[in-house]
């Protein structure tokens, strides 16, 4: 990009907020990963509206998305399209820039870059050339969604998006399953039943959980209870907009070891007949109930 005027360089780095028109200051040369709103358009932050007012251009997932903002907030930066179709092709031209000894703002769809997007790749190569990476906080719907959901948010777990096909799905889920902390996934809307159906299989029917939609939107909604309750009330659901699945830590009882178990069934084994005591003692332990009865079935019939 070529070299503006001082004068061109001030009408350009300027940026409106309730009517009135404001003067962004000259940014260092860096790569500015600027958050955005996730849809109240409200969200947007001072110091990213100056990031953006400042910089020589902004690279971003798709420039109509982006001008939405950028019209209503009075900006003249131009923009141009970064997406994982052509990551390999407009790289160099903003590492070009960088050198050249100017700033350029990073900037997705909506939320923070580079959650659930491949823009950690440029980051690796601007550092790995050399120059600095400056965040400018501000919305995620990750956070967005914790922050309301209820649920412990101590320990958290981002898991994104989950595969679409039913093995490698599952599979993921029962990766899962054990992390001690609330796990957050982004989910399409017409796949959010049957996603829900699958966790409260794997990841355990009674946890706590959320669907966040549409999050700082006009329809904001959450939906609470245990998995299974949203399995039952989603399933049928036509449902739209952006979703946010949280899912509540595991149970926290620690699992017992084979001799805990077998005192737990030789006991329940008294009074009860084998599938009665393999519930209780699946309930008591938190192992898998199929296991538990099978072992139930080996010491009843003093296999043991």
């Amino acid at each position: 990009m070529e070299s503006d005027s001082p004068a061109a360089v001030a009408d350009r780095n300027r940026y409106s907020l309730a009517e009135h028109a404001f003067s962004a200051p000259n940014l260092e040369p860096a790569l500015y990963i600027v958050s955005t709103p996730i849809g109240n358009l409200g969200d947007i932050t001072v110091r990213a509206l100056q990031t953006l007012a400042a910089s020589s251009f902004i690279a971003c997932e798709d420039t109509r998305v982006t001008a939405t903002l950028t019209q209503k907030f009075g900006l003249k930066t131009q923009l141009v399209a970064y997406h994982e179709h052509n990551a390999d092709k407009q790289r160099p031209k903003i590492l070009a820039e960088l050198e050249a000894g100017r700033a350029v703002a990073l900037a997705s769809d909506a939320g923070t870059p580079l959650v659930s997007d491949p823009g950690y790749r440029l980051v690796r190569a601007v550092l790995d050339a050399g120059h600095r990476v400056i965040p400018i906080p501000g919305a995620s719907a990750p956070l967005a969604g914790l922050v309301a959901s209820g649920l412990p948010s101590d320990t958290v777990l981002f898991a994104g998006f989950l595969p679409q096909k039913g093995g490698p799905k599952t599979r993921r889920l029962e990766e899962l399953a054990r992390v001690p902390g609330t796990l957050i996934f982004f989910e399409s809307p017409h796949r959010t039943g049957a996603t829900l159906v699958l966790m409260a299989t794997v990841l355990g029917s009674s946890r706590e959980a959320v669907v966040a939609r549409e999050l700082t939107k006009r329809f904001e909604t959450f939906e609470r209870g245990s998995l299974s309750e949203l399995a039952d009330r989603f399933k049928e659901m036509q449902v739209k907009g952006e979703i946010v699945i949280l899912v509540g830590p595991p149970d926290e009882r620690p699992e017992a070891d084979a001799s805990d178990l077998d005192a737990l069934l030789l006991e329940a084994l008294k009074e009860m007949p084998v599938s009665a005591a393999a519930k209780k003692a699946a309930k008591a332990t938190g192992l898998d109930r199929k296991d538990v009865y099978q072992r139930a079935l080996d010491l009843k019939a003093g296999d043991g």
